[in-house]
């Protein structure tokens, strides 16, 4: 019976990981952990024995992956870390994603330059996925401000979603030899032509476990000539995608993630543009319960004013309980909790380094 709720958390200075009880009434906090390199991607695999997983990339002492096997009480390397083959020119700047695969060992990494790779010995070794990193748009596709980076890695058997920025969402339905560019209604406010056919700056997508055909997607919103382009979804597993954006304050922001056990229920954090800071200075978290019809604002216990937030795409979580809570890091070092689903919030940690991902599991 899982009696632990376990918070891997990636940030500036290195990854922390907090700990508590189902009731959720303390977390406990251990790390750093590769002290000083930031951490943009964690992983908890509830496979079996739990074993966390955490990013490490630095441009001098070179890109690595961390792994704990007791909840983050101590970390190692794993054996290698994802490369580009020297005779392929590209150089790894920074992992962004990683996911489970099948079986107990499988794992896969998304990275920047945009690029997929598969290991299936638990992160020991690494091979390029060819489909996605050698494919035709590869070499067009153009950095955000964040950098050129494959950040979301969703799998359903042998349909695989990618979320690329600026690259767009692609997808694969041969189990990941080969992908397509499938971003029929994502717009790219920033480009002459708003709807190309790839070249999009999206910036996470998430889905139920149980309604694998509807997505939702937070895109590069915020533009006042191209309004409701931010927050889409898909009902047709991403084959084409439409605007939830109306009753939102803002269509820009970056996290967007789906209640664990209800499909129609989605959360988003809007953000100001040009700042990217939270929308008149009071941060809230907004809610769906409609698939994206309406919206609610999800605001108590959270600063009423002079409070500008900023959230990054891999910032914002939620568990699996009864009663799920959501969990969102800041750039300022804040990790908040909402019980009940947002209902409630609470500060569990306000002087932790700029926070770049938070994952979370009950174990």
């Amino acid at each position: 019976m899982p009696e632990r709720v376990i918070l891997c958390l990636g940030t500036k200075k290195g990854v922390f990981v907090a700990e508590s009880s189902k009731t959720r009434k303390s977390f406990s906090l251990r790390g750093p952990f590769g002290a000083g390199v930031a951490v943009y991607s964690t992983l908890i695999d509830a496979r079996g024995k739990p074993r966390l997983y955490a990013s490490s990339c630095n441009a001098f002492f070179g890109m690595k992956i961390l792994c704990s096997t007791d909840l983050g009480k101590k970390f190692g390397e794993t054996k290698s870390a994802p490369a580009f083959p020297k005779e392929d020119g590209r150089a790894l700047a920074n992992i962004w994603s990683l996911e489970t695969g099948d079986g107990d060992q499988e794992l896969w990494c998304g990275v920047e330059p945009a690029a997929l790779f598969r290991s299936g010995d638990r992160g020991d070794t690494w091979e390029l996925v060819p489909g996605i990193s050698n494919h035709e748009h590869a070499r067009q596709w153009q950095p955000g401000n964040g950098g050129l980076c494959l950040h979301t890695i969703l799998r359903d058997g042998k349909r695989t979603h990618l979320g690329i920025s600026t690259g767009g969402h692609y997808l694969s339905e041969d189990g990941g030899s080969t992908y397509a560019a499938s971003n029929k209604g994502i717009a790219a406010g920033f480009v002459p032509d708003p709807y190309p056919e790839y070249g999009q700056c999206v910036h996470k997508i998430a889905r139920h476990k149980d309604a694998p055909g509807r997505l939702y997607l937070q895109n590069h919103g915020g533009f006042e000539q191209h309004p409701g382009i931010g927050v889409l979804r898909s009902d047709d597993y991403g084959r084409s995608w439409r605007s939830i954006s109306k009753g939102l304050p803002s269509d820009f922001g970056f996290p967007i993630v789906v209640h664990p056990h209800d499909a129609d229920t989605v959360y988003v954090m809007p953000l100001e543009v040009p700042a990217r800071t939270s929308v008149g200075g009071a941060p809230a978290v907004w809610r769906s319960e409609n698939g994206g019809d309406s919206w609610k604002r999800l605001a108590r216990g959270l600063p009423k004013k002079e409070s500008f937030f900023t959230v990054q795409r891999d910032g914002m979580a939620i568990d699996d309980l009864k009663s799920p809570a959501l969990y969102f890091g800041t750039t300022t070092g804040q990790l908040w909790l909402g019980r009940d689903g947002g209902e409630r919030w609470s500060c569990l940690f306000d002087s932790l380094p700029p926070i770049h991902c938070v994952k979370v599991a009950v174990v």
